[in-house]
């Protein structure tokens, strides 16, 4: 997470959407940037209304604007299916090692997830709080112009995205039944990416 204080900015962390690559171009510029620990790293919604925004609201940053970065649902799980595939979680319950892309999303799916496949929901990142906190600029990944453009204009200065925590290449096809499911089951992330900008 990395916060602008005088642009009132919060640019939230979505894991596996660049926010690496972000975090390298934009750290030297934010005010706060919040690596670690991974909780906090990648707060999501709930988690920055509850702890950040109270704090800043308490030094006078009542109109801090949130900002979140999605991912195409299947594209996004290929990201987590491929990071899991790196040898340091060899032997660890979180490892796809071994196991197709198809059978990762069917574990996703499921009604209990195995730790390898428990990656969370984009939608449920970046959920409205019943108070109105809420991202206010949404962007889908796959727009980089637009998302470099926003942060270009909004924080003044000019931005050159290094490549960042990139994972290793691997096959990521779906039968047509898994991708049925799939898009049956995470409707709401796919609803949230369509109406990204």
């Amino acid at each position: 997470m990395l916060v602008f204080w005088k642009a009132r900015l919060v640019l939230l962390a979505v894991p596996k959407t660049g926010t690496s690559a972000y975090e390298a171009a934009l750290g030297p510029h934010a005010s706060m940037s919040v690596l670690d620990p991974p909780e906090l790293k990648h707060a999501p919604v709930y988690r920055y209304n509850r702890f950040f925004r109270p704090m800043f609201e308490k030094m006078g940053a009542e109109q801090m604007e949130l900002m979140a970065v999605v991912r195409e649902p299947v594209s996004w799980l290929g990201s987590w299916y491929r990071y899991r595939q790196r040898a340091f979680l060899d032997g660890k319950p979180t490892s796809t090692r071994g196991i197709d892309f198809d059978a990762f999303v069917e574990a996703y799916v499921g009604t209990e997830r195995p730790a390898f496949a428990n990656v969370g929901s984009q939608s449920k990142f970046v959920e409205p709080r019943p108070n109105g906190t809420g991202v206010s600029h949404l962007f889908k990944y796959e727009n980089q112009g637009a998302i470099i453009g926003f942060l270009e204009e909004r924080l003044g200065l000019a931005l050159d995205l290094p490549r960042e925590n990139v994972s290793p290449r691997s096959e990521l096809t779906l039968s047509p039944e898994t991708e049925a499911r799939l898009r049956q089951h995470c409707a709401a992330d796919f609803a949230l990416w369509e109406r990204a900008r």
